[in-house]
C-alpha cells in the first residue's frame, strides 16, 4: 500500500507538472490579455499611447508574448508556486491564496450540502427503482433522473427563481445575505440568513445531479441482482431486504466509489453558472470573472488547485476500493 501511494503521488507530481505548462500556454494565448482588456476603452479613444500601454504590459508581464516569453514568465510562476507564493490577482490585488480561501467555502458549504442530499435521495431511490424493475416506482424515478440530466442547470436555476421567490416569496433570489439589514451583533442571525439564501442554489444542484446517479446506481444494481451468487442467498431462505442491503447494496458500491475522484474537486471548484444566476460571490463566480479580464495569476492558483484537488480524489477512490471490496487487491 505505502510503495503503490508514493509511486501515485509520484506520477501526480508530473502529471500537475505537464498541466501547468499546458494551462500556462493557453492562459498566455488567449486573445486579449489583463492590461489590453482594462485599457481597452482608453486605448480606443487615444488616450493612451502604445508605447504607455506596452511599458503597463512589461510591469505586468505580459509584454513579451514570443515562445521563449512565454516559458520565461512560465518559470517565474513555477518558482514562486514551488516557494508557496501563488502571486497576486491582477483582477483583484490581492494574493491568489487569499481570494481562493475568502470565496471557497461558500461554494464548499453549498455544494456538500447538496452531495448530502444527492447520495441520501439517489442511492435509495436507485435500489428501489431496480428491485421493481418495469414498476410504478421505476418509471417514476426514470422519468424524474431524465428532467434532471436533460435540463440546463440554468433553467433550474431560474424556474426555482421564478416558482420559490417570485411566485411564493419564500426564498430570496439572489445574493448571499440581506444587505439592507445590520447583522452587526447577531452572528446567529447572520448565518440563519446566509443558509436561507444558499437554499435554492443548493436544491438546484441536487436537481441537477441526482439523476445521473440515480441511473447509474439502478444499472449497477440490476448487474448486480441477476449474478449466481444473489440467486444462492435468496434460495438459502434470506429475506429480500436482507439480500438487497447486504449482498447487493455493497457490490453496487464499487463502481459508485468511482465517482468520488471527481466530488472532491466539485465541492471546492464551485459552480460557475448557477453562482453567476443566483449572484454568489462563490469561487466559481470569482474564478469566471478572472478568466474573462485573463487574470493569469489567478487562472494559474485556481486551476491547479482544482488539479491537485482531482489527483488526491482519484488516489483516495482507488484506496476505497479495498474498503469497499476487500477482494480488491492494488497492484504495486
Amino acid at each position: 500500500m505505502v510503495k503503490y501511494i508514493v509511486k501515485r503521488i509520484l506520477y501526480s507530481i508530473l502529471i500537475l507538472f505537464a498541466v501547468s505548462i499546458i494551462l500556462y500556454i493557453l492562459v498566455r494565448c488567449l486573445p486579449m490579455d489583463y492590461v489590453e482588456q482594462k485599457f481597452l476603452s482608453q486605448a480606443a479613444q487615444g488616450t493612451i499611447s502604445p508605447e504607455e500601454l506596452y511599458r503597463i504590459k512589461e510591469l505586468y508581464g505580459l509584454a513579451d508574448n514570443s515562445f521563449l516569453g512565454i516559458l520565461r514568465g512560465y518559470w517565474n510562476w513555477l518558482t514562486s508556486a514551488l516557494s508557496g507564493d501563488l502571486g497576486t490577482s491582477f483582477l483583484y490585488n490581492q494574493p491568489v491564496t487569499t481570494v481562493i480561501s475568502e470565496h471557497m467555502w461558500i461554494s464548499f458549504g453549498i455544494a456538500i450540502a447538496a452531495y448530502v442530499l444527492e447520495f441520501v435521495i439517489a442511492i435509495p431511490l436507485g435500489i428501489k427503482a431496480a428491485t421493481r424493475q418495469y414498476g410504478a416506482v421505476d418509471y417514476t424515478t426514470t422519468v424524474f433522473a431524465m428532467i434532471g440530466i436533460s435540463f440546463p442547470s440554468f433553467f433550474i436555476a431560474i424556474l426555482l427563481i421564478k416558482v420559490f421567490a417570485f411566485e411564493l416569496g419564500w426564498f430570496p433570489s439572489q445574493g448571499i445575505l440581506d444587505a439592507t439589514v445590520n447583522w452587526a451583533g447577531d452572528p446567529v442571525g447572520k448565518f440563519g440568513n446566509q443558509l436561507w439564501h444558499i437554499v435554492l442554489p443548493m436544491l438546484a444542484i441536487t436537481i441537477i445531479s441526482v439523476g445521473g446517479l440515480m441511473r447509474h446506481t439502478r444499472t449497477n444494481t440490476l448487474e448486480v441482482l441477476n449474478q449466481d451468487y444473489i440467486r444462492t442467498a435468496r434460495a438459502k431462505g434470506l429475506s429480500e431486504r436482507t439480500v438487497v442491503y447486504k449482498h447487493v447494496f455493497r457490490n453496487t458500491m464499487v463502481p459508485l466509489v468511482t465517482m468520488t475522484a471527481g466530488i472532491i474537486p466539485s465541492l471546492f471548484g464551485g459552480m460557475m453558472i448557477l453562482e453567476q444566476v443566483f449572484a454568489l460571490p462563490g469561487i466559481g463566480q470569482i474564478a469566471y470573472n478572472a478568466l474573462k479580464q485573463g487574470d493569469i495569476p489567478f487562472i494559474m492558483g485556481y486551476n491547479m488547485f482544482i488539479a491537485i484537488l482531482t489527483v488526491l480524489g482519484t488516489l483516495l477512490s482507488d484506496i476505497m476500493y479495498m474498503v469497499v471490496d476487500p477482494r480488491i487487491k492494488i497492484s504495486k
